[in-house]
C-alpha cells in the first residue's frame, strides 16, 4: 500500500521526497543491488562491537580469554623471563623503575547474522520508503560495516512462503551474496500469498544457524507478534540472546502510529489485509483516537522484544537511514 497525503504543500513535500529518493537511487517501492552498494561507504554510520559478555564456546564477548600478541590491549604486568621484549611497557617501567610488560587478548571473527523480514505486511509506505525497502537499507549497511571490520556474515532473508539461508562467509563475497538474496526475495514477496507461520518458523531457523557469541541483527516490523504465534516466535528469541547479543531493528511506517493531518475531513477505506475499516481524517477525537490504541500497540511490541533479552532499535521508514542514525535512533 502506498499512500500520498493531498495537501496544499503537498508540492513542496514532494520534492523533498523526490530529492531523497533520488539521492538514495531508489523508488521507494522496489529494491536494487545498486542502491545498497551505495552503503558500503556509510558503513561508519554504525559500531557492531559488543555490547554484552557472551557466556557460550567464545567466551568474552569478541575476545578470546588467551593472553599474547594480538590486536586488543589488557593489562600491564611485571615482566618474566620468555616475555616479548618488544612487549616492553616503557613508560610504566620508566616511572615504576621495575620493568613491566604490556598483555593483549587475541581478537577472535564473530560470525554476524542478518535476519532481514520482507513479508507481506513489510510492503507497506505513507511518506518515504516502503518498510521492506528500508528494512534491506538497514541489512546492508550492517553487512558492509561487517565486511569492514574483517567478520564474517550469513544470515536469513525471507517472505511468507520462502527464504534463503546464508551461511557467514568473509570478505566481500558474504556481502554480495546477501544483497543478492534482499533483492531475490524481495521481488518474489509482492507476487505471493500470505502465510502467517512464516515468521516463526523462520525465527527456528535462525536460531539454528546463530552459534554462541554470534551477533545477530533481526530486522523486522514485528507485526506477526500479534497472531496465536506470539509465544513460541518470543520463546526462539530469548534462546538466541541467551548465547548470543541479539539486536532487534524495529521498522515502522508514521502512519502505523498517527494519522496523516487534514485540513478538511475526509473519510478513507483502511485495510491490513484482513480487516477493513473507515476513518475520518481531520477528525480531532478520532485522530486522537487512533494514535493512541497505535502506540499503545507499538509499546507493547517493544516491551515484548526486549523481554526476549534484545536490544530494540526503531527505525522509521518515512525518513532517512543516515539522517536517523545522524540524529540518533531511538532503543
Amino acid at each position: 500500500m502506498w499512500f500520498k497525503q493531498e495537501k496544499s504543500d503537498a508540492s513542496g513535500m514532494s520534492e523533498q521526497c523526490q530529492s531523497h529518493l533520488t539521492n538514495l537511487r531508489t523508488n521507494g517501492v522496489n529494491v536494487t543491488i545498486a542502491e545498497l552498494l551505495q552503503y558500503q561507504s556509510k558503513s561508519h554510520l554504525i559500531d557492531l562491537s559488543a555490547r554484552k559478555n557472551i557466556h557460550g564456546k567464545q567466551a568474552g564477548n569478541y575476545l578470546s580469554r588467551s593472553k599474547g600478541r594480538g590486536m586488543e590491549f589488557d593489562e600491564v604486568r611485571h615482566y618474566q623471563t620468555g616475555d616479548d621484549i618488544r612487549a616492553i611497557d616503557w613508560r610504566v617501567t620508566a616511572r615504576t623503575g621495575k620493568t613491566h610488560t604490556k598483555l593483549f587478548r587475541e581478537e577472535i571473527e564473530r560470525p554476524v547474522l542478518v535476519a532481514t523480514d520482507l513479508s507481506n505486511n513489510m510492503h507497506f509506505g505513507s511518506q518515504l520508503l516502503f518498510k521492506s525497502v528500508q528494512a534491506c537499507h538497514i541489512a546492508a549497511l550492517v553487512a558492509w560495516h561487517a565486511k569492514s571490520r574483517g567478520d564474517r556474515l550469513g544470515g536469513i532473508v525471507f517472505n511468507q512462503h520462502s527464504h534463503v539461508e546464508l551461511k557467514p562467509r568473509s570478505r566481500k563475497e558474504g556481502v554480495l551474496h546477501y544483497l543478492h538474496a534482499l533483492t531475490s526475495i524481495h521481488e518474489s514477496a509482492q507476487t505471493s500469498e500470505s502465510d502467517n507461520n512464516g515468521f516463526e518458523q523462520n525465527c527456528a531457523r535462525l536460531r539454528q544457524l546463530a552459534k554462541p557469541g554470534s551477533l545477530v541483527y533481526f530486522i523486522t516490523d514485528a507485526h506477526p507478534l500479534n497472531n496465536k504465534e506470539q509465544q513460541s516466535t518470543l520463546r526462539h528469541l530469548s534462546q538466541i540472546s541467551q548465547h548470543c547479543e541479539l539486536v532487534i531493528c524495529l521498522v515502522y511506517d508514521p502512519m502505523e502510529l498517527s494519522l496523516p493531518q487534514s485540513d478538511l475531513k475526509i473519510s478513507v477505506n483502511l485495510t491490513d489485509g484482513y480487516n477493513r475499516q473507515t476513518l475520518t481524517l481531520g477528525d480531532k477525537d478520532t485522530t486522537d483516537k487512533y494514535h493512541n490504541q497505535a502506540s499503545a500497540a507499538f509499546k507493547r511490541k517493544q516491551y515484548l522484544l526486549s523481554k526476549s533479552g534484545a536490544r530494540v532499535i526503531e527505525f522509521s521508514a518515512g525518513e532517512t537511514l543516515e539522517g536517523q542514525l545522524k540524529h540518533g535512533v531511538k532503543n
